[in-house]
Parts: C-alpha cells; sequence; structure tokens
C-alpha cells in the first residue's frame, strides 16, 4: 500500500548520508582505543574468544555499532582491521533498510577471517558489500559455549557482541565496509 506521505527523496538524502563517513570519520587513536577495549570486552565475554583470534588470519572489530529505525533503518559503525595484533587498515561499515522494524542499538562486531583468501580479498575490494562479495555467516554460541571449538563452515564469521538497546534483527547482510584514514 503507498503513503502519501512517504517522500522517495528523503529516503535518497537518508541513505546518501549513510555514504559519507570520511567526514565522519573518528581519529585513528579514538579508534585504536575504542577496539583495543572492545577486544578485551569480546574475550572477557565470550568464552574461547582470545584462542579464536588467536587462529585466524585477521579481524575486523567495530566496536560501536549504532543501528537504529522505524519502517526506514540506517546502521553505521568505525573500527579495524587487525592482522597479528597489530591495526593494517580503518574502516567503515554502514547499511540502510526499509521494512517492519523499529527499535534502536549499539553492539560490537568481530569480523573474523578464516582463511588467508577471504581476508585478502576484503583488503583488496574497494567497497566490499556482506552477501555480495562475500558471504559472512552470523555466529550464534550459548553462554558457556567455547567458541574456539566449534567449526565453521565459512571462511568469514561474525560475532556481535555487548549489546545494548532492543532492535528486532541481527544480521550484517547488504553491510558496506569501506576503508577510511589513510595508513
Amino acid at each position: 500500500m503507498y503513503n502519501k506521505k512517504f517522500n522517495p527523496m528523503l529516503l535518497f538524502i537518508l541513505i546518501s548520508l549513510l555514504f559519507t563517513q570520511h567526514t565522519l570519520a573518528k581519529s585513528a587513536t579514538v579508534i585504536e582505543t575504542e577496539v583495543d577495549a572492545a577486544i578485551i570486552k569480546f574475550k572477557k565475554e565470550v568464552v574461547g574468544g582470545k584462542k579464536f583470534l588467536s587462529k585466524v588470519k585477521g579481524y575486523l572489530v567495530f566496536p560501536a555499532v549504532i543501528k537504529g529505525g522505524f519502517i526506514i533503518g540506517a546502521e553505521y559503525g568505525e573500527g579495524a582491521l587487525r592482522v597479528n595484533g597489530m591495526t593494517k587498515h580503518y574502516y567503515s561499515m554502514t547499511s540502510a533498510s526499509i521494512g517492519y522494524q523499529a527499535g534502536a542499538q549499539v553492539y560490537g562486531v568481530i569480523i573474523a577471517f578464516i582463511s588467508e583468501a577471504s581476508m585478502n580479498n576484503f583488503i583488496h575490494s574497494n567497497g566490499w558489500e556482506a552477501g555480495v562479495d562475500g558471504s559472512i555467516a552470523v555466529a550464534e554460541w550459548g553462554k558457556g559455549k567455547d567458541i574456539s571449538s566449534i567449526s565453521f563452515e565459512k571462511p568469514i564469521v561474525a560475532f556481535m557482541f555487548d549489546q545494548k538497546g532492543l532492535m528486532a534483527s541481527a544480521s550484517i547482510k547488504g553491510t558496506k565496509f569501506q576503508r577510511i584514514l589513510p595508513n
């Protein structure tokens, strides 16, 4: 059913604003501090998290992804790609959606690259999009389950943790990742 008050131009403007992260980017120092704190929290909250991260080829860390919406939704976060414990590049993640949704939340995301090929594909792409350029499995685990003992089928696995707020969806399909801040 068409809503006469719906303005497609307003939607276009909102979505365009999502992809202007270069002007919104935090400083490298701020991102580093937040990423370090998120990794500590992940290792503390997730059983086997420390061992798991030591086995993967690299991982993207987004300490605070902000997601909200009412019919039209959006999410945005900034983070860093860590390889062997060192930051290689800084990234933003953005997405927009339309549909049944209401609420707001903030959560952390760690995206682990199980294979070298999946990590290199991500690094060498420009504007990589989850679900289009690569398939990401969103890991679900129970409290107390050791993630280092789980065998993951996909070469890229995402973990959402430290959730605050309430939102009725948990997906990163269609999320766009772009490099920010030069290294």
